[in-house]
C-alpha cells in the first residue's frame, strides 16, 4: 500500500504532476486561437459552455503547437523543464537549439505531446476535485442535494448516497492515477524525443576534443616554461651557494638570472592562468584588472635571454643560429623557442651542471624548415624523477601539430634532439592558446 502510495503522491509523481499543468497552461493560448478557428462552424454562443466545442477548439489549437514546436529554443526550454520536474537524467538530454530537421520534429512532436496530455491533465485537475469532494460530502449536507447543483436524480436514492464518498474518493485516485501514469510516459518519451541526435553527438564531441586540445597545450606552457624555470633556479641557486665565499660575482650573476627567470615565469603562468580563467568563466572575465597577459616567448625576441640564463646555471652552451629569427613566422618561431627551452631544461635535468651542450638552429638548403639539433654528452645513468617524462613528448607534439618531425636519442655516446619544423606550417589542429 505504501508502495502504491508513493507511486500516485510521491515526490516525484507530485513534480511530473506540475509539469503537465505547466503544459495545460502552455497549451491555453493555442486553445483560444483554437476557438477563432472553430467559433464559425458552431452555432454556440458561448464555446466555452459546451464540452464537445472545448475539445474541438483543443484538437484545433494542437497543430499550431507543433509548429511552435520547430522553433529552435523550444528544445532548449522543454529540456529545461523536464530536468527540473521529469527525474530524467540530464545526460540523457540534449542541450542548446534544435537546428537539424531531425531535431526540429522530435522536438514538435514533443512539444505538441506535452501540451496535450497536458491540457487534458490540467482540465482534470481543475474539474474533478470539486466535484469529487461534493459526492464525499454530499450524505453529510442534506442541502447539497437540491437543485442548486443540478445532480442527477440518481442521488435521490438511499444507496446512491451511500456509495458517492467512494465514488469521489474513486475519482480522486483515477485523477492521481492517470496523471502519475502520463507524467511517467512523458518521461520515458523525454529522451527518446529532446535526446541528442547525431549531429548533437558530433558537435559535442568536436567541442570536448577543441578543449582537450587546448588544455593540452595549457600544460605543455605549464611543464615548458615553469618545468625549465625550476631546474634553472635549482641549479643556479645551488651552483651559488657552493661559490658564495669564493666567487661573490658569479653569486651576483646567478642571483640576477634567478630573479629574472622567476620574473618571466610568473608572467607566462599568470597569462595561462588568465587563459583557464577565460574558458571556465561564463562571460570570459580576465582574471586580474589593471594586468596584461605576458606575450608568449619567441626565439627573435627571447633566445638570448634563455641563452644567458641557462649559463647562469652551470650549463655551458654553445649556439649557431644560421637563421634570421626576426624572418621566422610567429608561430614557428613560438613553438621552436619552447623546444630549444625544453631541450636546455632536459640537458640540465639528465646531464648536470657544467655539461656542454651544442645548439644548433638553421633553416635547411631548400629554404621550407627550420631545424633544431640539440646535443650533449649522454648520461652514464638515468636518474628517476617523480612526474618526469613530459618533456619530449611534449617536444614530439609541438612538432607534430605543426606537421613537423623529431628524432632523438643517444647516437655514438651523445644525447641528440633533432626537431625539424616547415616553414608553411602545415598544422593538425588548432594551436590557440596564451597569445
Amino acid at each position: 500500500m505504501s508502495a502504491l502510495a508513493r507511486t500516485l503522491f510521491g515526490r516525484r509523481t507530485r513534480r511530473r504532476w506540475i509539469h503537465l499543468i505547466l503544459g495545460g497552461a502552455l497549451a491555453m493560448p493555442y486553445v483560444f486561437v483554437g476557438e477563432l478557428i472553430v467559433g464559425p462552424f458552431t452555432n454556440s454562443q458561448n464555446l466555452f459552455s459546451s464540452l464537445p466545442h472545448q475539445l474541438l477548439a483543443f484538437g484545433a489549437g494542437l497543430p499550431l503547437a507543433a509548429i511552435t514546436g520547430v522553433f529552435p529554443l523550444t528544445r532548449p526550454m522543454s529540456v529545461a523543464v523536464v530536468r527540473a520536474l521529469c527525474g530524467v537524467d540530464g545526460d540523457r538530454l540534449a542541450d542548446g537549439p534544435a537546428r537539424t530537421r531531425q531535431a526540429k520534429g522530435r522536438t514538435a512532436v514533443w512539444f505538441t505531446l506535452h501540451l496535450g496530455f497536458g491540457g487534458v491533465i490540467a482540465g482534470m485537475s481543475l474539474a474533478t476535485p470539486p466535484f469529487a469532494v461534493v459526492l464525499i460530502v454530499l450524505p453529510l449536507y442534506a442541502g447539497l442535494r437540491g437543485s442548486r447543483l443540478d445532480l442527477p436524480e440518481l442521488f435521490d436514492h438511499a444507496w446512491a448516497l451511500a456509495l458517492s464518498p467512494v465514488a469521489g474518493a474513486a475519482m480522486l485516485a483515477a485523477l492521481a492515477g492517470c496523471a502519475a501514469g502520463t507524467g511517467a510516459l512523458l518521461a520515458r518519451w523525454a529522451p527518446e524525443l529532446l535526446g541528442p541526435t547525431p549531429e548533437d553527438r558530433l558537435a559535442a564531441a568536436e567541442a570536448h576534443a577543441a578543449d582537450l586540445a587546448v588544455r593540452n597545450r595549457l600544460a605543455r606552457e605549464l611543464h615548458d616554461s615553469v618545468g625549465h624555470a625550476l631546474s634553472a633556479v635549482t641549479l643556479q641557486a645551488s651552483a651559488a651557494r657552493r661559490v658564495l665565499d669564493r666567487d661573490p660575482e658569479f653569486v651576483r650573476e646567478a642571483l640576477a638570472a634567478i630573479e629574472d627567470t622567476t620574473r618571466r615565469t610568473v608572467g607566462e603562468l599568470d597569462a595561462v592562468l588568465g587563459v583557464l580563467r577565460d574558458a571556465d568563466s561564463p562571460g570570459g572575465t580576465p582574471g586580474l584588472p589593471g594586468t596584461a597577459p605576458a606575450p608568449a616567448p619567441t626565439l627573435a625576441a627571447d633566445l638570448d635571454g634563455l641563452l644567458h640564463r641557462t649559463r647562469a646555471g652551470g650549463l655551458r652552451v654553445t649556439a649557431t643560429v644560421e637563421a634570421d629569427p626576426e624572418a621566422l613566422p610567429p608561430l614557428v618561431s613560438r613553438e621552436a623557442y619552447r623546444i630549444v627551452q625544453e631541450a636546455l631544461s632536459n640537458a640540465l635535468k639528465h646531464a648536470g651542471p657544467g655539461t656542454s651542450v651544442a645548439l644548433r638552429i638553421r633553416v635547411v638548403p631548400d629554404g621550407e624548415e627550420l631545424a633544431i639539433t640539440a646535443e650533449n654528452p649522454a648520461p652514464t645513468a638515468a636518474v628517476p624523477r617523480p612526474g618526469g617524462g613530459h618533456g619530449l613528448r611534449g617536444i614530439a607534439d609541438r612538432a607534430r601539430l605543426l606537421g613537423g618531425t623529431t628524432e632523438c636519442g643517444p647516437v655514438d655516446g651523445v644525447w641528440r634532439l633533432h626537431v625539424r619544423l616547415p616553414l608553411g606550417l602545415h598544422i593538425r589542429l588548432p594551436l590557440e592558446g596564451p597569445a
